[in-house]
């Protein structure tokens, strides 16, 4: 008797110790799951997420990331392993959209004191480092893989973007209609109802230009439309090879920004608050806006002359708003108000029809000088640079040409796709020469021919959309896609030289920005990144890497790609970091197997993969 219980004392024992082991392989398995190549989904339960670290919901200080990963080492140089995390955790879903720079629970908690009526709220502000998250940004519920171009341009998945409050306040102007398990978008504005193609027909037709298509031969081809919407006029553009910076704040129409890369438009998130935009000054053949809800006549018109930097010699402003037409008393008190500010600006109307004006910037100086002493606005110092676009103040002052725009009676750029590789007129600027510019040119042609190669496995001719390079020098980058069927944003680093006037000048568009800071865009909206020695360089501001690579994740589409092109210890230490991020190795390729390839730098490609958090991976069962 006494054996036989003891006997089963053994059994309950050994029956406990098996459930251990079980309950501990399978914590292995999902834990290391996620490592295994070729897989297409990750789960993650919310149970079982890790601390989050030093975030500014709330994170644990201890957590098991040692706090703020400032503490990793960077390890590139110094042949040292560093600390390589062995996972990065989740965020919370709720976070599937996260801005970090533009989001408002950080103004809230940190109670920034910001002037609403100047839209200080919807301008950059950034987390310190302390408060940045140290994770990976999960898809929504239901994500799927973007409805590809054209096609996408009139439709996306609801999943991605699951947001239909626009299709309901905007119904009567056909911005997005929601069907089944897709949000369609029929080409409407609240200017334009009756289709965007319409609309940039009628524009066209006022100007005079054959055929009625903006373009204007190849003369009109970079276009900036502020308050864009959903970007359906940017989108209907295209088409006439003529490429937008759509602009649209995070506001009351949340994801504007969003559903326009996600239908494969080109758009950034900005506003015209007290900051300059990102953008060098001449960069524009036209600007518009239509009903962009945006008081033009506030600080001595502060924001039309920030249009007034951002606009070519002899650039148009089309403005569509009840004050063109004045319908009413205060309608014509802000008409007359405003047509005598742009008149002391020197712009005149070039055509003004129902509700539609359009208004051209002068091609000289000579109206400038021209004008009555004390006239205001008044001209800009001498000592302003009108190219610094990262962190500068708006003044209320007028931008007047350079000597040789002034001399040559305009830009004197080449119609479109001729501008392309024309040498521009600002490369000298710089010193640069026009057989650098061509050598250049020519140098990024052999280098993207063979990044696509190493893709060719991958893509085919629709896979990619939306590029970015992370640091474009003239664009030749871009430039070399012309062929493919992709839009690329070209951005260029806020502490060097302001090449971002050439790729303007090249009819490309771009911004400057810092990339020791998260960039102005949505989680999930770019296919392909080129990262040409960016890790390098923020290295050298002593700005983390990892917090570069969880950036880049944030940005990238899933199954998009990274280009990276550093030296070797950088691409080592991408490496490290491939498991943590869920990306895979695609192909290396180093400096004897490619033309023109310096001697330090290596290609390393990789690919993100689709993972979803639990809730997400049941819903597409």
């Amino acid at each position: 008797m006494t054996r036989g219980r003891s006997d089963g004392a053994q059994k309950k024992r050994l029956l406990t110790s098996l459930c251990i082991v079980a309950v501990f392989l399978v914590f292995l398995y999902v834990y290391f799951g996620s490592k295994n190549a070729g897989e297409s989904a990750i789960e993650y339960g919310s149970r079982s997420l890790r601390k989050l670290g030093s975030s500014y919901l709330g994170g644990d200080e201890d957590s098991d990331l040692g706090g703020k990963q400032d503490d990793v080492k960077f390890g590139l140089d110094d042949g040292e392993d560093g600390i390589t995390p062995k996972s990065f955790p989740v965020c919370d879903d709720r976070h599937s959209e996260l801005i970090p720079c533009l989001d408002r629970n950080l103004i809230y908690q940190t109670r920034l004191k910001l002037d609403l009526s100047l839209m200080e709220h919807y301008e950059r502000h950034c987390p310190a480092p302390e408060r940045r998250f140290n994770c990976l940004i999960p898809p929504p519920a239901g994500y799927k893989i973007p409805i590809k171009w054209p096609k996408s341009r009139d439709e996306v998945w609801k999943a991605n973007i699951p947001h239909t409050h626009l299709a309901h306040e905007k119904s009567d102007q056909n911005w997005m209609v929601v069907k089944g398990d897709k949000i369609h978008f029929p080409g409407g504005g609240t200017h334009f109802h009756y289709g965007a193609d319409k609309y940039i027909a009628s524009i066209a037709n006022m100007l005079n230009f054959s055929n009625s298509n903006l373009n204007n031969e190849g003369n009109l081809r970079t276009v900036f439309d502020v308050g864009c919407g959903v970007a359906s006029f940017g989108g209907y553009l295209l088409s006439s090879d003529i490429i937008a910076m759509s602009l649209a704040p995070n506001d009351v129409h949340q994801n504007q920004i969003q559903f326009a890369l996600e239908r494969g438009i080109p758009a950034y998130l900005g506003v015209l608050g007290t900051k300059r935009l990102p953008y060098p000054s001449r960069s524009f053949e036209l600007a518009h806006c239509s009903r962009c809800r945006i008081d033009w006549l506030q600080r001595d018109g502060i924001l039309l002359l920030e249009l007034d930097r951002l606009l070519r010699p002899g650039g148009y402003f089309a403005y569509s708003s009840p004050e063109a037409y004045a319908q009413d008393e205060e309608d014509l008190r802000i008409w007359r108000e405003m047509s005598a500010l742009v008149e002391r600006m020197c712009w005149r109307i070039a055509v003004k029809r129902n509700q539609t004006v359009i208004w051209q910037k002068p091609l000289t100086n000579d109206c400038y000088l021209e004008r009555e002493p004390g006239t205001q606005p008044p001209l800009c110092r001498s000592d302003d640079d009108p190219d610094a676009a990262w962190g500068v103040n708006m003044e209320a002052c007028i931008t007047p040409y350079s000597a040789h725009d002034h001399k040559s009676g305009g830009s004197a750029l080449a119609p479109w796709p001729a501008r392309l590789t024309s040498p521009p007129p600002r490369l000298a600027d710089f010193g640069y020469s026009s057989d650098m510019f061509e050598k250049d040119t020519e140098l990024w042609r052999q280098r993207v021919d063979t990044y696509w190669s190493l893709l060719s496995p991958k893509i085919s001719s629709d896979t990619i959309r939306n590029v970015m390079d992370m640091k474009a020098n003239l664009g030749s980058f871009a430039a070399a896609l012309k062929d493919k069927d992709v839009w690329v944003m070209n951005v260029v680093p806020e502490d060097g030289p302001k090449t971002l006037k050439i790729v303007y000048d090249r009819g490309l568009i771009g911004s400057v920005h810092n990339w020791c800071e998260a960039y102005s865009t949505y989680p999930r909206t770019y296919d392909l990144l080129h990262a040409w020695n960016v890790i390098s360089d923020i290295e050298k501001k002593g700005c983390s890497g990892e917090d570069l690579l969880l950036e880049i994740d944030r940005i990238l589409r899933p199954t998009g790609f990274v280009i990276f092109r550093d030296r070797q210890a950088v691409i080592d230490f991408v490496k490290k970091h491939l498991a943590a991020l869920h990306w895979e190795a695609i192909a290396t390729s180093d400096s004897t197997s490619e033309p023109g390839q310096d001697g330090d730098e290596v290609v390393f490609v990789v690919q993100k993969k689709l993972w979803l958090t639990s809730e997400s991976f049941r819903n597409t069962e």
